[in-house]
């Protein structure tokens, strides 16, 4: 018990660099990730319990907590949730704190039913500099695939239905 103790943190894995600029290691990111993913489950509390935005933070920060929980080392962490580095994963459980206060200060889910929100339409051509987002072809195989799949249930013998079941009997 003494030796597992006291032997674990001084055999465990050094890291020597998170290998991004301005973003130091930090010897003891597994407790300062309980930390952090146990403030924002009690932060996350002011929200409503029905909103969605309240739901999705309380389901990835408990499973992120669960992992920091039930491993020690900080490789097996990050590989686990594979967010990236456990620096990485700091920095976005501290952001994450910061929204919620903002959420809790802007209130989104605050709005009135009867709220009417104006629609302003802008038929302006979009400029030549801002990208537009459209999807590129799909490949030769997806419509291949598409075709036989089609085909595949024109062909396919439908069903016999209750009716056709009480003629034969």
């Amino acid at each position: 018990m003494f030796l597992r103790a006291i032997g674990r943190p001084l055999l465990a894995k050094v890291k020597q660099t998170t290998g991004i600029v301005g973003l130091d290691v930090i010897p003891n990111a597994r407790a300062v990730l309980i930390d952090l993913y146990s403030k924002t489950l009690k932060e996350i509390q002011a929200v409503p319990e029905e909103e969605g935005y309240r739901k999705a933070v309380e389901s990835f920060t408990r499973h992120r907590l669960n992992v920091c929980k039930e491993e020690e080392d900080w490789e097996t962490i990050e590989k686990r949730l594979g967010c990236g580095q456990v620096e990485e994963l700091i920095e976005e459980a501290q952001d994450e704190l910061t929204l919620i206060a903002k959420m809790i200060e802007w209130d989104p889910w605050g709005v009135p039913d009867d709220y009417e929100c104006e629609v302003i339409e802008n038929d302006a051509p979009i400029p030549k500099h801002v990208p537009q987002h459209r999807p590129g072809p799909l490949p030769e195989d997806f419509y291949r695939t598409l075709e036989g799949l089609l085909s595949e249930s024109k062909t396919k013998i439908p069903a016999a239905s209750s009716a056709d079941s009480q003629l034969k009997e």
